[in-house]
């Protein structure tokens, strides 16, 4: 009986957390004994921290011998744009992501061996791994099999922290990009939990019942926790915020707005 050779790869994508190295659970730790090969894509010298942590986690938890691959993010336009001009941008940027992971498959995993991405939070909320992997199998220049393994999102951290439910009772939950917020609306019949708000998009938002939950920079020695009625800590938010991005010159900060069922039964602060 003969035995078959594949030149297929495996290739994982492992949720590592919000930032806090201990949110690592026991299956991404498993699934990065099992990986030859680590791809790491860098952010720039301003959001070295975020590369430093993954170097910390294979340090802790990756067995030798082990590779590691790291390459650059391609660039992409972040200033305010329409529906359409942000969409057409997203694309391009991921076309260019998608030739970079694709090359990096090709020349530094062998066939037969297990590459990992490790990825920020959860890779199946708010990240463009999976997305290009799938666009990847599509061209057939690469076999690989995808596995998935989920990890501790920043809306969990942000509620865990807050000693929060992230829903109330009966009552759905909304996660938006900032960019939609206004398109959900004031909505008193659900939670909206706000993600990627480059531009303070709380701002505008109105009604003396709302409350905010906001964190930046979640499960890391640098967290920030601000929560209190929409109106009164606003100002706060914007002042901790232009502060924290002045000092390390990135933020990545979480928000929930809740609207009070029983204004009188105020949460903690």
């Amino acid at each position: 009986m003969s035995t078959q050779i594949t030149d297929r790869r495996t290739i994982l994508v492992i949720g590592m957390g919000a930032g806090d190295p201990d949110h690592l659970t026991l299956q991404a730790v498993k699934a990065i004994r099992r990986a030859d090969v680590f791809f790491i894509v860098g952010k720039g010298a301003d959001k070295a921290a975020l590369t430093d942590l993954r170097h910390q986690m294979l340090e802790e938890h990756a067995e030798a011998p082990y590779r590691v691959v790291e390459v650059e993010d391609p660039s992409r336009d972040r200033r305010p744009m329409d529906r359409s001009d942000y969409t057409a941008t997203i694309e391009g940027w991921r076309a260019r992501r998608a030739d970079l992971f694709e090359r990096m498959m090709l020349d530094e995993l062998a066939a037969g061996e297990t590459g990992a991405f490790l990825v920020w939070g959860d890779p199946s909320l708010y990240d463009s791994t999976l997305g290009i992997l799938s666009g990847i199998e599509a061209r057939g220049q690469v076999s690989a099999d995808i596995e998935v393994v989920p990890g501790i999102t920043s809306v969990s951290t942000l509620a865990a922290r807050h000693r929060i439910p992230i829903n109330q009772v009966g009552r759905p939950v909304h996660i938006t990009p900032a960019r939609r917020l206004s398109d959900v609306g004031q909505n008193d019949d659900g939670d909206i939990v706000v993600m990627l708000d480059a531009h303070e998009s709380f701002t505008r938002v109105e009604g003396e019942d709302v409350w905010i939950y906001w964190g930046a920079y979640l499960g890391t020695p640098d967290e920030l926790l601000i929560a209190g009625p929409l109106r009164e800590v606003s100002d706060r938010i914007r002042q901790v915020r232009a502060a924290a991005r002045e000092r390390h010159g990135w933020i990545m900060d979480t928000y929930l707005l809740r609207i009070l069922e029983e204004p009188s039964k105020q949460p903690r602060q």
